[in-house]
C-alpha cells in the first residue's frame, strides 16, 4: 500500500484552495462553454461551504451467473449492467498503472482534487480551442457513483449535467471520500464501476468481452488499450473499423504516459505498440433466451419464473427480478446437464424439432424437489420470424404464426397461456390413492364391462351420455382386453376405466381430487360460472363431488407437476415443492440457505405410498413379492431401464394427446405429446413415440447408477377381508338374488347385457366373482338369455383374459 501525507495542513490546505477555486475557476477548467455568470470567488465559496460531503456508495449492479447442479458449467448469465467486481489484487500491475497514466497521473499526490491539474486545465482552455478537464480518479469515481446511488430522476440528471453546483459537489466528495478510503481501495471501486464500452462496465466484464479472458491475463497491449477506452467508450471502440484506429491511437498515447511516469521503459512501451491485438468483442449472453446451450432455456425460464415468486428477494416481482438482474449472485441450479442431454436426445429421436406436436418431458429427484431437465422439441427464443403456421384453424386464418419451431411458452412448466395438456389415464393413480386412503385394498375387485353406467350426470347431447341420455357411461379401450374381473394392480396394470369410474364413485371424486391438490396438480385452467373448468370444479366441492371423469384425466396438468406427483409417491409419499436451485451465493459470498432448502411435507402416509406404487408397477413390466400383475400397457419398459420402476401410459379423448409417468427412486420423468397451440388436435401421434422418449431418457440418465427397489407395501393395503358369496343364486330372479347380496353388504351393479346360460331367460345366470370377495366388496349379477352355456368365472385375483403385454386405442 503507498502511503501519503494526511496531516490536517494538508487536507484543510486542499480544502481551501478548492473552495475557493470552484466559483472561479471549475466551470472554465472542465466546462468552458459555461458561462460564469455572477458568481465571484466568495459566492463560490459559500455555496461550496454549504453541499454536503458524505457520499452514499452503495454496491453498483452486478452480473449475476447461472449454473448447472456440478457448480461448474455456467449455463446463463444475467444483468441489467455487465459488471462484475473483483478486488484490486486480481487486477494486475499494468492495468492500475495503465489506468492513472491515462486519466489522472497525479493520483498518489493528491487529496482528491489535483489543483496543479484545474490550475493547468484553467490556463490552456484560455487561450486553445482543444479544452482541457481536470477531474481526478477520485472525482470520476464520485459520479459515477452518485449517478449509481442516486434516489431519484432527478438526483441522477443533477449528478451528469455539466453545471458549476455538480463540479463543486464531486470536489467536496471527492475530497471527504479521500479522508476515508485509501488510494488502493479508490482505485480498485473506480476499476470496478468505470463503463469501458460494449455495454461492458468494470474491468472484469471488458477484460472479458474484449479479450475472452479475465483481467490476471491481461498483456501490456491489452491492459493500455482498454485503458484508453474510458475517455470516450463509443469513439474509441475497438470492435469497429474507426474505433479500432482511434483505439490505437489512444493506447499509443497512454503507453507514452506510462513511459513518462516510468511504469514502463521505452522498449517496452514499442513491444506493446507492436503487438497484435486479437480484439473478440463478444458481448456477454443475457438471459435465457442467451443460454450457453439453447435447449437450457426452458429450465432457465422456470428459474426466473420462480425468482419472482420467492418473497425473500423483494416485497414484489419487480423488486425481486431487479435484485435478480443486478445483484451479482452465483446460482448453483439442480439441473443435471446428463440428464438434460439424454432427454433431448431422445426426444429428437422420437418427434424433432419443427413439428408442429410438442413432445416434452420434465425430471424430477423424488424426495428433494430438485428439477433435473426439462427438454422438448423447440428453440427457446424470442425471433419467431420462421415459425410455421399455427395449427389452430381459426389462428391460421388470421395469419397467426405457430409456436415451432421457436417459443419461449412455458410448454414444460405451465404458466401464461399455457395452463396444460390432458394427461389420460396417468390420474387414475390419484384414485388409487384416495381408494386406499379410504380402506380400500389393492385385491379389491371390480367385475368391470364396457360401457358401465356411471351415476354421474352427463349432458344428453354428449356421446358418452348412456342410453338413458342422462348418465355418463365410460368404456375401455379395448374391452376384450380390459372387461372381467379387475383390482387395483390388474385395473392399473390394464388401464381399466370402468374399474376406476366405480372405484372413484366409491370413495368420492373430491376425495380423489383433494388427493391430487396435495400431490401438486394446479389446476390452471379457468372458466366461467356458466362454463366452469379445472379451477371451478377443483375449488368447489359440490362440483368436484361430481367430477367423474377426472379419475381419467381430462384436466390439464404440465409435465412438471405431474412428474412431481409420481415422484411424491417413489418418495413413500414425501412431497417437496419443484425447485431449480440447490444454493444461491450474493455478491458478499453470504449463502442464502433459507431459501434453497426444499420444501417438503408428508402429503400421503408412507405406507399408501408403497402400496399405489406397488400397482403402478404393473403397467411398465415390474413388480415386487406382493404384487398380482396380470399384463399392462408398456410392459416393455422394465426392460429399457433395467431398474426397478412404476409408472404410467395415459392417451387422451381421440388421442389429443400422449402421456407417460415413469419413476425410480432416484428420478421421476413425465413426457407429454401435445399440440400446444390447438389442444384438441386429433390423433397427435402413437403413443409410443411418447413412451420410448421416457424410458430412453429414464435409462441413460440411470446409466452407472445402483438400483435402488421400491419398499412393498404392508398387508394392510393389499390383502382386504374375504368373505363368502353366498351359493345357490343361479336361475333365481334378478331382485331376489340383489336382496340377498345386499343384505350381506355387498356393492350391487347388474350387467343389462344378457349371457349364455341354460338358467331361464330374464334369470341370474351367474355373479361375478362367484365364490368370495372382500368385505364390503362389489359384486356383478350377470342375467341369463336363456341359451347355452357359460364356463365358470375364475376365482379373483385370477381374471380370465391373458395379459398380451399392451392394449390398443386410449388407455
Amino acid at each position: 500500500m503507498r502511503t501519503r501525507d494526511r496531516s490536517l495542513f494538508a487536507n484543510a490546505a486542499a480544502l481551501l484552495v478548492c473552495g475557493v477555486l470552484a466559483g472561479v475557476v471549475v466551470a472554465a477548467a472542465a466546462f468552458p462553454a459555461i458561462a460564469m455568470g455572477g458568481l465571484a470567488m466568495k459566492s463560490g465559496s459559500d455555496a461550496y461551504g454549504g453541499l454536503p460531503s458524505q457520499l452514499q456508495v452503495l454496491q453498483s449492479p452486478q452480473i449475476s451467473y447461472v449454473y448447472a447442479s456440478d457448480n461448474k458449467t455456467l449455463l446463463a448469465t444475467i444483468y441489467d449492467e455487465n459488471r462484475h467486481d473483483i478486488p484490486l489484487a486480481q487486477i494486475p500491475k499494468i492495468m492500475q498503472d495503465a489506468i492513472i497514466a491515462a486519466e489522472d497521473e497525479r493520483f498518489y499526490d493528491h487529496h482528491g482534487v489535483d489543483v496543479q491539474g484545474v490550475l493547468r486545465a484553467y490556463v490552456a482552455n484560455q487561450n486553445s480551442d482543444d479544452q482541457q478537464g481536470a477531474s481526478t480518479l477520485t472525482m470520476q469515481y464520485v459520479r459515477q457513483a452518485l449517478t449509481y446511488f442516486s434516489d431519484s430522476p432527478s438526483d441522477i440528471i443533477a449528478a451528469t449535467e455539466r453545471t458549476n453546483l455538480r463540479k463543486m459537489k464531486e470536489i467536496k466528495y471527492a475530497l471527504t471520500l479521500e479522508t476515508q478510503l485509501t488510494k488502493e481501495q479508490i482505485l480498485e471501486r473506480y476499476l470496478n464501476i468505470a463503463a469501458f464500452g460494449n455495454a461492458t462496465y468494470g474491468i472484469y466484464a471488458a477484460s472479458q468481452v474484449f479479450f475472452g479472458k479475465e483481467p490476471k491475463n491481461l498483456t501490456l497491449g491489452e491492459a493500455s488499450l482498454l485503458a484508453g477506452l474510458v475517455k470516450a467508450p463509443s469513439t474509441y471502440d475497438p470492435t469497429t473499423k474507426t474505433g479500432l484506429k482511434n483505439a490505437l491511437d489512444r493506447r499509443q498515447y497512454v503507453l507514452s504516459q506510462m513511459v513518462k511516469n516510468g511504469y514502463i521503459t521505452q522498449a517496452q512501451s514499442d513491444e506493446a505498440n507492436k503487438a497484435q491485438l486479437k480484439i473478440i468483442g463478444k458481448r456477454t449472453p443475457n438471459g435465457c433466451v442467451a443460454t450457453r446451450k439453447n435447449d437450457w432455456g426452458f429450465f432457465c425460464d422456470y428459474l426466473y419464473r420462480w425468482w419472482l415468486q420467492q418473497e425473500a428477494f423483494g416485497a414484489d416481482t419487480s423488486t425481486r427480478e431487479n435484485k435478480l438482474k443486478a445483484g451479482g449472485f452465483r446460482i448453483v441450479t439442480t439441473l443435471d446437464v446428463s440428464v438434460q442431454a439424454a432427454a433431448k436426445k431422445n426426444i429428437e429421436k422420437q418427434l424433432k424439432t419443427g413439428n408442429p406436436i410438442a413432445l416434452s418431458l420434465a425430471a424430477i429427484e423424488p424426495g428433494t424437489g430438485k428439477i433435473k431437465a426439462m427438454a422438448t422439441n423447440r428453440k427457446y427464443g424470442l425471433d419467431t420470424s420462421g415459425n410455421g403456421p399455427s395449427t389452430d384453424p381459426k389462428k391460421r386464418k388470421l395469419g397467426i404464426k405457430g409456436t415451432y419451431p421457436t417459443t419461449t411458452n412455458p410448454l414444460i412448466s405451465g404458466g401464461g397461456d399455457i395452463t396444460g395438456y390432458k394427461m389420460g389415464s396417468t390420474f387414475k393413480m390419484f384414485t388409487m390413492v384416495a381408494a386406499l386412503e379410504a380402506g380400500y385394498t389393492l385385491d379389491y375387485p371390480i367385475a368391470t364391462k364396457s360401457p358401465y353406467q356411471s351415476q354421474y350426470a352427463v349432458e344428453s347431447s354428449s356421446r358418452a351420455a348412456c342410453k338413458d341420455r342422462k348418465h355418463w357411461c365410460p368404456v375401455n379401450a379395448n374391452p376384450k382386453w380390459m372387461n372381467g374381473l379387475r383390482t387395483m394392480w390388474t385395473g392399473f396394470g390394464r388401464s381399466v376405466n370402468t374399474y376406476f369410474v366405480p372405484l372413484q364413485e366409491r370413495v368420492g371424486a373430491d376425495k380423489v381430487v383433494e388427493v391430487a391438490k396435495r400431490l401438486g396438480m394446479q389446476f390452471r385452467a379457468k372458466g366461467t360460472k356458466d362454463a366452469p373448468a379445472d379451477y371451478e370444479f377443483s375449488s368447489d366441492p359440490d362440483r368436484a363431488r361430481n367430477w367423474g371423469p377426472f379419475t381419467l384425466g381430462v384436466s390439464d396438468a404440465v409435465p412438471l407437476e405431474l412428474a412431481n406427483a409420481y415422484a411424491t409417491l417413489a418418495a413413500d409419499g414425501k412431497y417437496c415443492e419443484p425447485i431449480p436451485v440447490s444454493k444461491i451465493t450474493d455478491h458478499a459470498g453470504n449463502v442464502l440457505d433459507e431459501v434453497t432448502k426444499p420444501r417438503c411435507k408428508q402429503a400421503v402416509k408412507a405406507d399408501v405410498a408403497r402400496a399405489a406404487v406397488d400397482a403402478a408397477r404393473c403397467p411398465v413390466g415390474d413388480r415386487s413379492s406382493v404384487s398380482k400383475c396380470d399384463g399392462g400397457t408398456a410392459t416393455g419398459v422394465r426392460g429399457i431401464v433395467g431398474k426397478p420402476v412404476m409408472g404410467k401410459t395415459g392417451t387422451s379423448d381421440v388421442n389429443w394427446t400422449a402421456t407417460m409417468a415413469l419413476s425410480t427412486k432416484q428420478l421421476s420423468i413425465v413426457g407429454t405429446m401435445a399440440d400446444p397451440d390447438y389442444a384438441q388436435h386429433d390423433n397427435v401421434g402413437v403413443s409410443m413415440l411418447t413412451n420410448n422418449a421416457v424410458a430412453y431418457t429414464m435409462r441413460d440418465a440411470l446409466k452407472g447408477k445402483k438400483s435402488v427397489n421400491f419398499t412393498p407395501p404392508s398387508a394392510k393395503y393389499t390383502t382386504g377381508k374375504r368373505v363368502s358369496i353366498p351359493g345357490n343364486l343361479t336361475c333365481r330372479g334378478v331382485d331376489e338374488v340383489r336382496s340377498i347380496l345386499r343384505g350381506r353388504g355387498f356393492i350391487v351393479e347388474v350387467d343389462n347385457n344378457p349371457i349364455d346360460s341354460p338358467c331361464p331367460a330374464g334369470t341370474v345366470a351367474s355373479t361375478e366373482p362367484d365364490r368370495w370377495t372382500i368385505e364390503d366388496g362389489y359384486v356383478l349379477i350377470h342375467i341369463s338369455n336363456g341359451r347355452g352355456t357359460r364356463p365358470p368365472t375364475q376365482e379373483p385375483g385370477l381374471p380370465g383374459q391373458p395379459g398380451n403385454g399392451g392394449g390398443n386405442g386410449r388407455d
